[in-house]
């Protein structure tokens, strides 16, 4: 997958020199295959071991974190994409390892000292913001779309989450839902 190829259990086999019944008793299906190629992420923080007290740099330092993590597994992130698109149901998209929320900790962690300023569901609309313009999904759109370098795109990722952060400083998030 980090060289931008799909493969089948069957390629996998191959791959491992073992055989298809070994590789099908542990990879039913090429999408569980798939998942289980998604590249682990048990960081529970992005923040240094010494985080910054101002929430601006404390958003930065996850921004590049997490930026630096999806560009360095491009691939991997791509293909969770295109399996939570292809999900029928949400129960599927929710099982991936896409969908298990770590982003939004990581910036929720970011925005903490927001909690004297903002609102739990203030606080949580710009978490969500925040995160909807710094995922793959975003690297996606800003460089096959708008044709960004992925330089260029992390960069403009970053610029939109303080913005965003910014923003939400001046005037709170809208109601959603």
């Amino acid at each position: 997958m980090a060289r931008g190829v799909t493969p089948g259990v069957e390629d996998a086999a191959a791959a491992a020199s073992v055989s298809r019944t070994t590789a099908y008793r542990y990879f039913p299906s090429q999408r569980a295959l798939l998942v289980a190629a998604h590249p682990e992420t048990g960081a529970r923080s992005l923040l240094p071991a010494d985080p910054p007290e101002e929430v601006e740099a404390r958003l930065a330092a996850v921004v590049k974190q997490f930026a630096r993590l999806i560009l360095n597994t491009e691939s991997q992130q791509r293909t969770m994409l295109r399996l939570s698109l292809e999900s029928s149901d949400a129960a599927s998209r929710t099982a991936l390892p896409l969908r298990q929320g770590r982003a939004i900790a990581w910036i929720s962690e970011a925005l903490a000292p927001l909690r004297e300023q903002l609102t739990e569901p203030e606080l949580h609309r710009l978490v969500l913001a925040i995160r909807s313009a710094i995922g793959i999904e975003a690297l996606v759109w800003l460089t096959d779309v708008a044709g960004l370098s992925r330089e260029d795109a992390a960069e403009l990722m970053a610029w939109s989450a303080q913005a965003l952060l910014h923003s939400a400083l001046t005037s709170p998030p809208p109601s959603v839902g």
